[in-house]
Order: C-alpha cells, then sequence, then structure tokens
C-alpha cells in the first residue's frame, strides 16, 4: 500500500475520546457566539430589548471587532503555555454569565461593558484555543477535513439556536422577553459546557519544557521567533483576510436582488436561508473532504475558490439589473455564497499542512486570526458606505466589481501560499524545530493529543 493510500486510509480522529472533545469543542464554538447568531434573524428585537439605535449597535459591534483583533496578538502566547482545559473552561464560564447579562440591560455603556469582556474572554482566549486544539484533534493530512467539519458542525448549531430563539420569542407572545430568556438560557449552557470542558479536556499544554523546569515561556517565546518569521504563515493569513473580506459582503446580498429587482418579501427570504444556512453545513461539510481529492491542498481549495469568486463578482457587476433577469442573478448569487463558505471551511487548515509542531501552532492561530479577521472590524462599514454614497445599481455594480477585485487579490496571495508549501517546507521547519530544541536542551517525541 502507498503512501497515498495510506494517507486518505487515516481516521480523521485518533480515538473516541479525541472525537468526543471534538464535539465538544464544537459545540463550545457556537455557543460562545450567541449574540452574532441571532443578530442575523432577530435584529429589530434585539434593538428594541436594547433601546439602541442602528449606528449605536454597528458602534457596539465594531469596538468588540476591534477589541477581539487586538487580543488575539496581546493573548497569542498563552495559547501554546497554557492547555486546552484552562483557556476554554474559563473563558467559558466567565462568558456565559456575561452573555446571561445581555438581556437584563439597555444601559449602552454596559452593554459596551459586557460586549468587552466577551471580546476579552470569548475571542482573544477563546478562539484561537479553540481553532489550536481543532488543529490538533487530527493529522497534518486531515486538516481540511477536520476543519470542515467544525466549520459545518457550528453552522448546524447556529439553525437550531435560531430555530430556539425564535420559537422563545413567538411563545413569550412576541416580546422582547423572549430574547432575555434566549440569553440566559444560552448563557446557562455556556457555563455548563464550560464545567464540563474542565473534567474532559488535555489538563496539559504540547510543550516539551515541565512546569517545574521554569522553561515552558523560554520554549513558547523561541518557537514563536521561528514559527512568525515564516513568509507562508502570513501568506496564509492574507489569503484568509480575502475571503473573510468577501465574506463581509454577504449581508447585501440580500438587499441586492430587494432593491434592484424588486423580489418579493417571501423570496428574498427563502434566498436568505438557503444561502446561508444551508448553503455554510453543506459547503462546509463538503470543503474538506474534497478539497485534498481535488485541489491538493487547502491552500488549492482557496485558490480555486477566489478565482471563481472574481468570476462571479465580474458576472454580476456587468449584468443589466431587469426583472427578467433575476433569475440570472440569484444563479450567480448562490454559488458564490456556497464558495465564500467553502472557504471559511480552510483558511485555518494550511497551518497544520505546514507541518508546524502542534505545541507551537496556538500562537501561531491566534496571530493569523489577527489578519484573517480584520476586515471585521471594517468590512461592512465599507460595503455600506458604498452602497449609501453610489444608491441604486451603480453601489451594486462598485460593490461587485470589489468584489472581483478582492477575489484576484486573494487568488494570488493563495499561488504564493501553495508554491510556498510545496517546496520542502515540512523539512525546512523539521530543522528549524530541531536545532530550537538542541539549543534549548529539549527532548523525546513530539506530544499529540493523542499521547496525552
Amino acid at each position: 500500500m502507498n503512501s497515498t493510500t495510506e494517507t486518505q486510509n487515516q481516521p480523521i480522529f485518533a480515538s473516541r475520546r479525541i472525537l468526543l472533545n471534538f464535539v465538544l469543542i464544537t459545540l463550545c464554538s457556537q455557543f460562545t457566539f450567541a449574540l452574532l447568531a441571532m443578530k442575523g434573524v432577530l435584529l429589530p428585537q434585539i434593538l428594541e430589548l436594547w433601546d439602541v439605535s442602528k449606528t449605536q449597535f454597528g458602534l457596539l459591534l465594531s469596538i468588540y471587532g476591534l477589541a477581539s483583533n487586538f487580543m488575539y496578538v496581546l493573548l497569542s502566547w498563552a495559547q501554546d503555555r497554557y492547555a486546552p482545559r484552562q483557556l476554554i473552561s474559563i473563558t467559558m464560564i466567565i462568558g456565559g454569565i456575561t452573555t446571561s447579562f445581555l438581556g437584563k440591560t439597555s444601559d449602552f455603556y454596559t452593554l459596551l461593558s459586557l460586549l468587552l469582556v466577551l471580546a476579552i474572554c470569548c475571542e482573544g482566549a477563546f478562539w484561537p484555543a479553540i481553532l489550536s486544539s481543532v488543529r490538533k484533534s487530527s493529522s497534518d493530512q486531515n486538516q481540511p477535513k477536520v476543519f470542515g467539519i467544525l466549520e459545518g458542525g457550528r453552522g448546524l448549531i447556529e439553525f437550531l439556536q435560531n430555530a430556539i430563539t425564535l420559537g422563545l420569542y413567538a411563545w413569550l407572545g412576541n416580546s422582547v422577553l423572549g430574547l432575555e430568556v434566549a440569553f440566559m438560557l444560552n448563557g446557562g449552557v455556556m457555563v455548563l459546557l464550560g464545567v464540563i470542558c474542565w473534567f474532559a479536556l488535555p489538563s496539559e499544554p504540547l510543550l516539551k519544557s515541565s512546569e517545574s523546569s521554569g522553561d515552558m515561556m523560554q520554549e513558547v517565546r523561541e518557537g514563536m521567533k521561528i514559527t512568525l518569521a515564516m513568509p507562508e504563515v502570513w501568506l496564509a493569513g492574507v489569503s484568509g483576510f480575502f475571503i473573510y473580506f468577501a465574506y463581509t459582503s454577504l449581508p447585501y446580498y440580500v438587499t441586492y436582488l430587494d432593491e434592484s429587482y424588486a423580489l418579493p418579501a417571501l423570496a428574498v427570504s427563502i434566498f436568505a436561508i438557503l444561502s446561508t444556512s444551508v448553503g455554510r453545513i453543506s459547503s462546509a461539510f463538503v470543503a474538506g473532504f474534497v478539497t485534498n481529492r481535488i485541489f491538493g491542498s487547502s491552500a488549492g481549495g482557496m485558490q480555486a475558490g477566489l478565482v471563481l469568486i472574481a468570476f462571479l463578482g465580474t458576472a454580476l457587476a456587468l449584468i443589466p439589473t431587469t426583472q427578467s433577469l433575476v433569475w440570472v442573478a440569484m444563479s450567480l448569487l448562490m454559488p458564490l455564497v456556497f464558495v465564500i463558505f467553502f472557504m471559511r471551511a480552510l483558511y485555518f487548515a494550511p497551518y497544520g499542512e505546514m507541518g508546524l509542531p502542534p505545541r507551537f501552532s496556538g500562537s501561531v492561530i491566534a496571530v493569523a486570526a489577527f489578519v484573517v479577521y480584520a476586515p471585521s472590524s471594517f468590512g461592512y462599514l465599507v460595503w455600506g458606505l458604498l452602497l449609501d454614497t453610489f444608491p441604486g445599481d451603480t453601489g451594486y455594480r462598485y460593490l461587485f466589481t470589489t468584489l472581483a477585485v478582492i477575489g484576484t487579490s486573494g487568488a494570488v496571495s493563495a499561488i504564493y501560499l501553495r508554491r510556498r508549501m510545496g517546496e520542502g517546507l515540512r523539512e525546512r521547519i523539521a530543522r528549524k524545530v530541531a536545532v530550537l530544541d538542541e539549543n534549548l536542551g529539549l527532548e523525546g517525541e513530539e506530544k499529540t493529543f493523542a499521547k496525552l
């Protein structure tokens, strides 16, 4: 049996325990973002509950996004220094208590304080720990699959979250009390998951140095010096940046159909459900299992997807906005949404495929998250200003033209990434890590979740 066949036959999870832990962190990864899930279906009700304007709500989320990105970098060192049990369970409990209070106040500055706590705990410390744990849950060759399952699983949980929230809202007489109960219920689930994580997740980091030696921070620092000096790390982050920038344009596809083609509200709603919930779940699950087989690597999958974004963006910018062509527009928008979600399942997979040691992958992913999610701080504002400055069809043509430029730029980055990853990268990393271990006097094999 050749090595390619052996790789394809490798199980995604080395043990039942790792599989169960993966299910646990997938649940944690979506329940933590209750507000972000709910705003997609009940934004008017959230505005009423908090007694804020759309501008104030946008300001709250912008500050939250800026704080989150800052904390990714500030706490990047902690991802390799501390075990998943500490990083995930403690932040889940704090985040759950904080989330419970989101439905209890309408004071702007209190809401801002609560969101800043969530930015520190549930973004800066928590989210890179989730991504790092996913990377450590499977072999280097299975990274697209494991990240695809994560994204698809999160989409399924988000669908259930929204269904429960809508059910509570309707059951309680279409009043904001339903949202208040939903926030409290979600917060309670987060606390429960946090307690379970404390007993289930690994309690030791994967570093070779021990707590008693006092050398753990030195090993973390030296590992960061090696990994963050690699161009491939930044190329992967830049590729993810363009994918996420394209993702921030999704809410405006619905307004495009409504304003440019006067599509009935019911038809727009059906399109939104199919393209977001169904699109996210199906695309993400498929992405991980077809990427290596068809494109050779996650970088190849991102390259192909970004090229398709450039093509579809150009086509949408050029087609006339006449009522008879509404089905053409929808037939272009649907694959555009699917390919964006397809790539969202891939942009952290390269960090495992590169051959970075699991013990140093947490800090790298944290810094990468800062680059990838940077558009969350300005993307929505850019699209909104573009459409407000150029109202009507002109604004949407500029939007899709910009999207084509984003796709082209991202594809160039992904092409370079793919080339760099195919030029003996794993061997270069292994040599650098061996020198690091020799200089620090570290011995033994690399630790993995399976061995722990």
